[in-house]
């Protein structure tokens, strides 16, 4: 049964065109390099999540690229002034 498909799919156009191919060809992968602590890190905005008891629907995350340290919080709207604040109190202050 999976030799028929592997032919079925071989042999149909449409499957052929429209096959999710990657049009890049490969490359060795480059790791980020971060040489101290605090030198490169990374934000992440996860949400919209289902609201919390206190209203929160989305969660940001910055992750020191050294030394994988985590802070996160939650946040209301997701808006710049928010990560902004976020920023200046928890890694900079």
């Amino acid at each position: 049964m999976v030799k028929e498909c592997m032919e079925y799919a071989q042999s149909c156009e449409p499957c052929q065109f429209h096959a999710n191919f990657i049009h890049q060809p490969p490359e060795p992968l480059h790791p980020t390099i971060a040489s101290w602590t605090f030198g490169a890190w990374g934000l992440d905005m996860v949400g919209p999540m289902p609201e919390s008891s206190e209203r929160h629907v989305y969660i940001l995350v910055a992750t020191d690229y050294f030394s994988k340290w985590a802070e996160s919080i939650p946040l209301f709207t997701g808006k710049k002034e928010e990560v902004a604040d976020f920023i200046k109190s928890n890694l900079i202050y």
